[in-house]
């Protein structure tokens, strides 16, 4: 079953969750040699790893491997405006959040780099605010979480820590 397993994870590109993973057999048979996978994938031998993120794991380049990766692809992170790490930030705290509380807590518009985080999938509208205008409420997504290597909002860190998670 661990041959499957890498092979589901390797053609997904994506976190899988147990449920997911719960169509090769039972959930606790699943889990068992998931977690038997991973721990055979941490010593770095292959290059990979199986990383939680997201509610799943997905499989990811092992640090071992970083140098030849990059040796080779040349890759860039992901770009992002400081003003858009501000506003990415301040949602991920404070969420849900309307855009005019963005703004009060920021100073400044946040129109055109709000909409930029929701075109990224970054960020997305999660309901209205039962108040004059039913002003939208926006949270982060599935993909912030993927993004940035978080199994969810808990693994935030402290909130006087947190704005260095989103310059690494």
């Amino acid at each position: 079953m661990k041959g499957d397993l890498l092979a589901v994870f390797f053609a997904a590109g994506r976190p899988l969750s147990l449920k997911e993973l719960s169509a090769l057999g039972p959930e606790d048979l699943v889990l068992r040699e998931v977690q038997t996978l991973e721990k055979e994938l941490d010593a770095g031998a292959l290059g990979v790893r199986l990383e939680r993120v997201a509610g799943g794991w997905r499989l990811v380049v092992h640090p071992k491997a970083l140098p030849a990766v990059e040796a080779v692809l040349k890759p860039s992170p992901p770009r992002l405006s400081k003003a858009a790490l501000e506003v990415l930030a301040l949602v991920a705290y404070h969420q849900p959040i309307t855009r005019a509380e963005l703004e009060a807590m920021r100073g400044r518009s946040v129109e055109g780099v709000l909409e930029g985080l929701v075109e990224r999938g970054l960020v997305e509208v999660v309901g209205e605010k039962p108040s004059l205008g039913r002003p939208k409420l926006y949270g982060t997504t599935r993909r912030f979480l993927e993004v940035f290597g978080l199994e969810s909002l808990e693994d935030l860190p402290p909130l006087e820590e947190g704005p260095a998670l989103f310059l690494r």
